[in-house]
């Protein structure tokens, strides 16, 4: 073999960073589907937008070098975690003392009361969800995927690796559950 031909064959090395450039290319367009998905259901924020969850998500994912995902499935149920942080510690900051601490906003015209913000709705169902995780955690990841990932019901079924049948059942008792424990809050 001359020189120039075994110069052009990429070593071992070459390869692996090519793959991983490659995988960190299909990681973001995957993270960037996730909070593109998930932001079409909320009121359009000017403090929160696909590009910034996404970034929050990729620095949560892969902040630490040595971190490996066993598969695709697998680093997709950890990002709809990492999206449920992120869009729960947003309504967070939003909701600080220093920010009004939630206050209902009154209009001048009319007297109407505003609809319940989106963010709070988060935060009502993150509380719920804690509470859940208590009793049945194989629940909250369900929530974690349909909620806050906007996956399908087939789509969580195959990152959690559940019978799809399965995951529709648990998503009903998850749904019935949350929706019981919004009730009870909203009455208190």
């Amino acid at each position: 073999m001359s020189r120039a031909v075994r110069t052009a064959v990429p070593n071992q090395t070459q390869r692996d960073q090519s793959r991983r450039d490659e995988l960190s290319a299909e990681a973001y367009d995957l993270l960037r589907a996730m909070a593109s998905r998930k932001l079409r259901t909320q009121r359009p924020s000017a403090t929160l937008n696909t590009t910034l969850v996404v970034h929050e998500a990729w620095m949560k994912l892969f902040h630490d070098k040595n971190r490996q995902f066993v598969d695709e499935d697998h680093f997709l149920a950890t990002a709809s975690r990492a999206m449920r942080q992120i869009l729960v510690d947003h309504v967070r900051r939003k909701l600080t003392d220093k920010r009004g601490a939630g206050a209902v906003h009154v209009p001048l015209e009319g007297q109407q009361v505003a609809e319940p913000d989106a963010g709070v709705q988060i935060m009502d169902v993150d509380a719920a969800l804690v509470r859940l995780a208590q009793h049945a955690p194989e629940l909250e990841q369900i929530v974690e995927c349909r909620f806050f990932a906007g996956y399908t019901v087939n789509e969580t079924a195959r990152i959690l690796g559940r019978p799809v049948r399965s995951v529709e059942r648990d998503w009903a008792r998850a749904r019935t559950y949350l929706a019981a424990y919004l009730k009870s809050e909203a009455k208190t």
